[in-house]
């Protein structure tokens, strides 16, 4: 059994979500049929050596159904199952800012149509944002609690570069920066651990995040997943992946270093099953989440111990 959150030495964006609301609030994800640059041709047509054909999204429905539909779709099943009360509106497939900004305007709008939504997040690339579309994601603060997501992975160039995630640190950087100009913007980061990194790469990773002292992070065990370029590096013996017990460690380690305020989006999965090679732990979630908050009491230290 999950322990409480008052018992965790992290700052669980579920808990930050509930003490805004006054309520728990659940992301509805979404799927609206954005591609990314670094599956079309515009940069490459590889994609990176992590992602599937489904862009990283694990839930059921496609972009075939309506955003309306898959919204009330999920609301309902969050409903009946966590008695849940408020929602958020998450496109998580692909690059969500990948589209011209009039029609980007008709898909955020139309996700944000249900009384019971509260807020939007939008997860992308950051060679994917400009001024232009900045400006309409940041014309929906002052109605929703709105996030913009950005896809990092790592901030070492030489291991972007072996992803094949066709954008630089550096890029990312900017990105961020002009991202702080609109206030009302919040910014989540997705770092993935296990990277054909070192450990001391991925505290790397940790300690340059920190000094942006960003509103969220999100960290994802890496995964192989069926019919990508990663499960035949796998298959191959060509790649190391953590054991649960690396994994809780190396989580605590990067989180030490991680700002206390910086809300904590994901430190464990359970999606992905069908098309999941290995970890095969990797969907014990509730296990995991235990499995930090215990090593960080018997470190007695925490989130920020480092910062």
């Amino acid at each position: 059994m999950e322990q409480n959150q008052a018992d965790k030495r992290y700052n669980p964006f579920s808990q930050h979500l509930k003490d805004k609301f006054g309520v728990k609030v659940y992301k509805v994800t979404i799927d609206a049929g954005f591609s990314c640059p670094n599956r079309d041709g515009t940069l490459s047509n590889k994609g990176c050596l992590f992602c599937d054909d489904s862009g990283s999204f694990s839930q059921a429905h496609s972009s075939l159904i309506s955003i309306p539909e898959q919204i009330q779709t999920e609301m309902d099943f969050l409903s009946a199952r966590f008695k849940a009360k408020k929602f958020m509106s998450y496109f998580q497939a692909y690059t969500n800012t990948y589209k011209p900004v009039e029609e980007l305007e008709k898909i955020y709008t139309k996700s944000l149509e249900h009384p019971d939504i509260v807020g939007i997040s939008i997860g992308t690339r950051p060679d994917c944002i400009d001024d232009d579309k900045l400006k309409l994601i940041y014309s929906f603060s002052q109605d929703y609690y709105t996030w913009i997501e950005y896809g990092l992975q790592t901030a070492n160039d030489k291991t972007l570069l072996k992803i094949n995630r066709g954008h630089d640190y550096n890029c990312f950087l900017k990105a961020y920066e002009k991202t702080r100009e609109y206030s009302g913007i919040n910014i989540c980061i997705h770092v993935i651990l296990n990277l054909f990194e070192t450990y001391e790469e991925m505290m790397y990773t940790a300690k340059t995040i920190a000094k942006l002292r960003p509103d969220g992070i999100k960290l994802h065990m890496l995964c192989v997943l069926e019919n990508t370029k990663l499960e035949k590096i796998y298959r191959m013996g060509k790649l190391h992946l953590m054991t649960e017990d690396e994994y809780v460690s190396t989580v605590c380690d990067f989180l030490e270093y991680i700002p206390a305020e910086t809300t904590v989006h994901r430190i464990a999965g359970n999606g992905l099953r069908t098309a999941l090679v290995a970890p095969t732990w990797i969907g014990r979630k509730l296990d995991t989440l235990n499995r930090v908050t215990r090593e960080f009491t018997r470190r007695g230290t925490r989130q920020g111990y480092k910062f």
